[in-house]
Formats: structure tokens, sequence, C-alpha cells
């Protein structure tokens, strides 16, 4: 089956994607896109979602990026003509994305995949994060903190590379206040800097912190990033996974 990916840039849809592809549901044959102008949309992630055309570049996969205002419900219509687009274009049967226990997104794609005739895959749905992240660990991916919104997550957060220590860390802040985790309510976002499927690894070379002391939230800004060779122990680590 050739699927549609769903990737915004953060760690939840390219893992989706690499299971789907690892586990036989079918085969990535294009990267899809949304960017929202609204930064409060419900159902798009916001930043740094232009690196997206970067990402697709390391998995040497077309794109289909589309804008939209990202008015709630009415931003929908942009999605479905993306995943209209990827079906005339590219032939494809599915649409995998990476909703973990967000029903207002899931079901939206199930709705616009029903409507086009698309199987809606979400690989990712109600796994335990602990679970996710150790998986992600293993398999060689490498995640950074792009956005943070919730107490306890300061700025020095922001860039910070997730690895078995951080995320040791995110879990006491689970429990001292509320931390999802996964980071699907909006706690934290992420960007994937490397996982398998990418043919190369992205390095950022400049950035920027936008921070907010009255809301205690800000994001990493990526001003210029670049591809860059895949070390051998990335190379062998994906192997290992696959």
């Amino acid at each position: 089956m050739r699927l549609a990916a769903l990737v915004s840039g953060g760690k939840d849809g390219l893992y989706a994607a690499y299971l789907a592809s690892k586990n036989g549901e079918g085969e990535i044959s294009v990267v899809v896109a949304i960017k929202s102008l609204n930064p409060e949309s419900y159902m798009y992630h916001v930043p740094n979602i232009d690196l997206v055309k970067l990402q697709a570049e390391t998995m040497q996969l077309p794109l289909i990026f589309r804008e939209t205002a990202g008015v709630k419900e009415e931003e929908l219509s942009d999605l479905k003509a993306a995943l209209t687009e990827a079906k005339a274009r590219y032939g494809v049967e599915g649409v995998v994305s990476g909703a973990i226990y967000s029903n207002y997104q899931k079901k939206r794609i199930e709705s616009i995949c029903a409507e086009l005739g698309l199987v809606s895959h979400a690989p990712l749905w109600k796994r335990n994060p602990g679970e996710l992240w150790n998986e992600m660990f293993d398999a060689g991916f490498e995640v950074l903190i792009s956005a943070v919104a919730a107490y306890g997550l300061t700025e020095d957060w922001l860039g910070r590379i997730i690895d078995r220590d951080a995320f040791e860390e995110l879990c006491d802040l689970h429990g001292i206040c509320y931390v999802c985790t996964g980071g699907e309510g909006g706690e934290f976002e992420t960007f994937v800097t490397y996982c398998p499927l990418f043919k190369e690894k992205i390095v950022i070379e400049e950035s920027r912190n936008v921070w907010d002391k009255q809301t205690m939230s800000g994001q990493l800004v990526i001003e210029k990033a670049a591809r860059t060779p895949v070390s051998s122990e990335q190379t062998v680590g994906s192997q290992n996974s696959a």
C-alpha cells in the first residue's frame, strides 16, 4: 500500500511513518505537511514547520506543503485538498498520522480519509509514551525540544536533545506538575534531526530562543539548518532496529 505520511517536523508523525514502513503497513510515497498561520491551531504543529521541507529531502521523498489560515474546522479543507493531491499524483491508498491520544485530530483525519477512500493508519494510538520514547531511542531517533508551554519546563529545555536522561527528567516533572511525557497536550513540541527514514542528518547551524517571561513559554526558532552525512554509529543503530 502506498502511504502519505502526515509530518510536522516532530517525533510523532515521523515515528508513525517509520513504524508503518517497518511493520509492513505500506510504503511511504509522499510527505504531506500543513503550515498553519494560526499558532493556536487545533490540528497542526507550528514551530519550525518550514523545515519539513528539509526532512523530506533527507528522506528523498516528494513533499506536498500547503498553508492554512488555521481557522478551527475550516482548516480541515486544506488537509483534504493536500490528500486529494497525494492520491491523484502519487496513487496513495492510505494515510499515516502520529496521533496518540487526541481524539479531535484522529477522528478528523479518519473522516477525511473516509471521504477520499483512503485507509487511515495511526500506529501510535493509545500507546504508552514511555514505551514509544524507548523504542525511538533504540531506533536511533534524535529529537530536540523546539517549544515549551508548561509549568516546570524552563527556557533551558529549548534546543535540548531528548536522550534517556532527559526523558527521566520529564518523567519526574510528570510526577510533580503533570507534564505529559508524550507532549501531546501542548506541553512541549519537538523537532527530529535524525531518524532511520533519513538518508542524512539535519544539523542546526543558527537558532535563537523566543521566550515569554509572563507565560513562561517559548520557542526555539531554527534560522538555518543543513543536511550532513549520517555517522556510522547512527547507521548501525538504524540497521539494528529494522
